[in-house]
């Protein structure tokens, strides 16, 4: 099936060539100048889109807002409707690594952000998604961000302060069992916990 595009004006040729060319745009907006640029050559949506490793819908979609919104319409950011969905894989793999302590994966740092788990999903899980929507997706999960005391959910005990008595001059050594800083993570709360104290 060919999709014609609309006859474009001499300031869209160019712009198209040049981004087609670019070395510093990012691989969308290259790989979407030249769909659009391989379409006026009467190129079918399949065959460009095999070109280009792109699914068919994939090509026509982007053919079709270019000739509702010209170059504007080749931005990704500019395109409207609902944000993009992830399959069920993905979301397992987002809650899964928020999950993890970063220390077993071989990052690092102890505790996760969500700039942090962003970065790391992009570059060694393949999945680029945005941190709201990481976010978004962990809060539908029951998940939030909350003070960790220990990396195994134990309490403080809320009477050490008194038990160890007053600080000397240098800080004392924590006990073992509890992590050297305090730190953030995702975490789900048990069911009727109650709360450490001075939380």
């Amino acid at each position: 099936m060919t999709i014609r595009v609309r006859t474009l004006s001499l300031e869209e040729q160019g712009e198209l060539a040049r981004m087609a060319r670019s070395r510093t745009l990012c691989a969308g907006r290259v790989k979407r100048a030249q769909l659009v640029l391989l379409a006026v050559e009467g190129q079918t949506a399949a065959a460009i889109a095999e070109s280009l490793r792109l699914h068919a819908r994939t090509a026509r979609f982007w053919l079709q807002r270019f000739n509702a919104h010209g170059l504007a319409g080749l931005e990704e950011s500019e395109r409207p409707g609902r944000p993009p969905t992830y399959p069920a894989e993905q979301v397992a793999v987002v809650i899964a690594t928020a999950l993890a302590r970063p220390a077993d994966l071989g990052l690092p740092f102890a505790s996760w952000t969500l700039d942090r788990l962003a970065a790391h999903l992009g570059e060694a899980k393949g999945i680029a998604m945005r941190r709201s929507r990481i976010g978004e997706i962990l809060q539908r999960e029951g998940l939030r961000w909350r003070q960790e005391e220990t990396w195994f959910g134990q309490r403080v005990d809320p009477d050490f302060a008194k038990k160890r008595g007053r600080s000397k001059n240098s800080t004392p050594p924590r006990p073992p069992a509890v992590s050297s800083s305090a730190s953030t993570r995702w975490a789900r709360r048990p069911a009727g916990a109650i709360p450490a104290a001075g939380s």
